[in-house]
């Protein structure tokens, strides 16, 4: 039991003994006066429990005294000669729950002091006639509360060494994970800091033109950074220590990222994502975006993983509660499934299916469990339904503040048509992909409100056409390519045509069929809906409004020569004028020779870490009645470093290497608006 729960025991049996006290001396005619006494004494002892301004040690010896007393009163009655032993060994052992050994101590010096009293020659009852009798219940009393005396004090040392053992065992934890924190800490910027360098060089390589060979280092680079992330992550859910980061973020995001992770995954298999996301989902929500962004990077990679053919279903939407919404993401594919002993072993750790060294599957096993920690985490749950070889669906369920309640996807009023869905029912070799497809396209239509038909065959898109208005006709490559000059002809008539396909597809030179690449997904679809025949190409990176920060002046601090590199070469391409620091020290002296709107500071450097330099930044401008940003720039992104860096004093932190999701929205809060301005608009 607890402390709590100890005091309501002792507390309640010191009440049963007082009420049993006053019935006995009322049967033998004790003392009158006495019977009050105790009620008060009753009183005082729920008074002094129920009261949270008296300490509990004060407390504890408070009902001890009340007991002790009432023992002294009991015992010195010649009628209870041989009850004092048993009374004397209930309140030992009753009180030997507050493991204290000097309690113990008083409690046999007062059974013998009582003892002492009762063979004096007393004028009350009949005098102790010492026979063998006699003589031996009394012995066999003593001997008892001797025993009962020596165990009730073994036992308090033990709970007491135990506590102590327990104490020290939790600070020895404490210090090692504090231990550990720094580990991770060291191992993370020294892991990070070449990463950050090679993704970033990578980038300079495609901008440069050297597509293949850069996109395939920055896509080893990004996945050697995801795992030393996993790593952390694990270690931190394994220890229940996950902090929780939350910002205001756009629902839709979550969903392109899911499409943009699926698109950097090597698809030899040639797997088919369908996204399904429900209109209604809020615009805006509140809550840790980061790990949402983990959790549905471990989701994909997970059912890519152990997916051979067929593909993958992934469905979002929100259910209301009280305070919010519940945050549904399902994923389910079509691979090799789970059995209930493997469902059983993901909550533990380190489930692998193939733990051979030539496993195909790939990864270091942590995803799930991290899934399983980050929801438990954030207050939702997960539910794993799988059967081997019939695939394997995977329910997170997290609560969401929600900060726009206005629907993320939406069309014009001014629309008015119908659409066609028109997908050759024998296309695909795993049924279930007919299934997925026909969901997303039917939960689709349902949450814009518009009418939606499937059509099959060319023959079935003609008939329609004669009945209704169609205004828009969305297909696969295949479909397309079967009958190419059918739906040029359609484009050319003001229909818009829209073909999810590869980027291996080639149209006619004049054509005026949309191109909408792989996966298909609502955002461009609601945005074709919208636009109609005015788009020319759905890229969805090019519907993305990206910000531009001209004139904004910045000093890049950071130890690592390629890292001062990578950083200019970002923050140029957002507008910015950017000067570099090797150290804290250069930092301050240029700071107090120059203005800068903002200072990115790295963390671990020699001579002068980035804490102390951007204090002593922050002092160096005030003296002057200037103001700077200063954002953390660093490598160091164990779980909880943006509330460090944050309560130090920092004014927002960017880990590496450098997201540029995650940059432009520091960037974005921190700037004022006048700052940040878009570019990229749609035409």
């Amino acid at each position: 039991m607890n402390l709590k729960s100890n005091e309501k025991y002792i507390v309640l049996i010191a009440t049963l003994g007082s009420v049993g006290l006053i019935i006995e001396n009322y049967l033998l005619g004790w003392e009158f006066w006495v019977p009050p006494i105790v009620l008060i004494a009753i009183v005082l002892i729920w008074a002094v429990n129920l009261t949270d301004r008296i300490e509990y040690g004060i407390r504890k010896l408070f009902y001890f005294v009340i007991a002790v007393l009432l023992l002294f009163y009991h015992g010195i009655h010649r009628s209870s000669l041989y009850d004092t032993g048993i009374v004397t060994v209930m309140i030992m052992v009753i009180y030997s729950i507050f493991n204290s050994v000097y309690m113990m101590n008083i409690l046999l010096a007062e059974f013998t002091v009582i003892w002492f009293i009762q063979f004096l020659d007393l004028p009350e009852g009949e005098p102790i006639i010492y026979d063998r009798l006699t003589i031996s219940r009394l012995l066999l009393h003593a001997l008892i509360v001797v025993i009962i005396y020596y165990f009730c004090v073994r036992s308090i040392n033990e709970r007491v060494d135990d506590e102590e053992e327990r104490r020290s065992r939790e600070a020895r934890i404490e210090a090692n994970d504090a231990s550990m924190e720094d580990f991770l800490s060291n191992i993370s910027h020294e892991l990070r800091t070449p990463v950050n360098v090679v993704n970033g060089m990578s980038d300079l390589l495609i901008r440069k033109g050297i597509d293949l060979e850069g996109a395939a280092i920055r896509n080893a680079g990004m996945r050697l950074a995801y795992q030393i992330e996993d790593i952390q992550d694990y270690t931190e859910c394994k220890r229940g220590k996950v902090f929780i980061e939350e910002d205001n973020y756009m629902s839709t995001s979550l969903i392109n990222d899911v499409v943009t992770n699926f698109r950097l995954n090597d698809n030899s298999r040639d797997l088919v994502l369908v996204v399904d996301m429900n209109p209604a989902v809020p615009t805006m929500m509140r809550g840790d975006i980061r790990k949402l962004h983990k959790i549905f990077r471990h989701l994909l990679e997970n059912a890519v993983k152990f997916t051979r053919k067929g593909g993958i279903y992934v469905k979002m939407y929100t259910e209301a509660v009280e305070n919010g919404v519940n945050l549904c993401i399902e994923m389910t594919d079509t691979g090799i499934g789970m059995d209930r002993n493997a469902i059983r072993s993901v909550t533990e750790g380190m489930y692998q299916e193939n733990k051979k060294r030539n496993r195909s599957s790939g990864g270091i096993g942590l995803g799930l469990f991290i899934v399983y920690g980050f929801a438990h985490r954030l207050g939702g749950f997960v539910r794993i339904e799988s059967e081997k070889r019939a695939g394997t669906t995977i329910r997170v369920t997290i609560p969401q503040k929600v900060v726009d309640p206005t629907p993320c996807l939406s069309l014009k009023d001014s629309f008015d048509g119908s659409i066609l869905f028109h997908v050759k029912p024998d296309k695909y070799k795993v049924a279930r992909l007919r299934d997925f497809y026909r969901h997303m396209a039917g939960n689709l239509a349902s949450g814009i409100h518009v009418p939606l038909y499937p059509a099959e065959t060319v023959y079935e898109v003609e008939r329609l056409r004669e009945k209704m208005h169609v205004t828009h006709v969305f297909m696969g490559q295949e479909e397309y390519e079967e009958n190419k000059g059918y739906f040029e002809g359609l484009a050319g008539e003001g229909i818009v045509v829209v073909v999810s396909a590869g980027s291996d597809v080639k149209t006619p030179e004049n054509s005026r069929v949309v191109l909408m690449p792989k996966p298909l997904y609502a955002y461009p679809i609601i945005r074709i809906l919208n636009y109609g025949t005015g788009i020319r190409d759905a890229e969805d990176e090019k519907a993305v409004n990206k910000p531009v920060f001209n004139g904004v002046k910045v000093l890049v601090v950071d130890d690592e020569p390629m890292n001062l590199v990578v950083a200019t070469s970002l923050f140029r391409n957002y507008g910015m004028i950017v000067e570099t620091a090797a150290s804290g020290r250069e930092s301050i002296r240029k700071v107090r020779d120059n203005d800068y709107d903002v200072v990115f500071m790295d963390h671990m450097m020699p001579e002068m870490d980035g804490v102390e330099a951007m204090k002593q930044i922050r002092s160096v401008v005030s003296d002057t009645d200037r103001s700077v940003l200063v954002v953390a720039l660093t490598a160091n992104a164990v779980s909880g470093a943006r509330e460090m860096f944050i309560r130090e004093g920092f004014d927002g932190f960017i880990a590496k290497p450098i997201d540029t999701s995650d940059f432009e929205r520091v960037m974005q809060r921190i700037l004022p608006g006048t700052r940040s301005e878009k570019g990229g608009a749609e035409k």
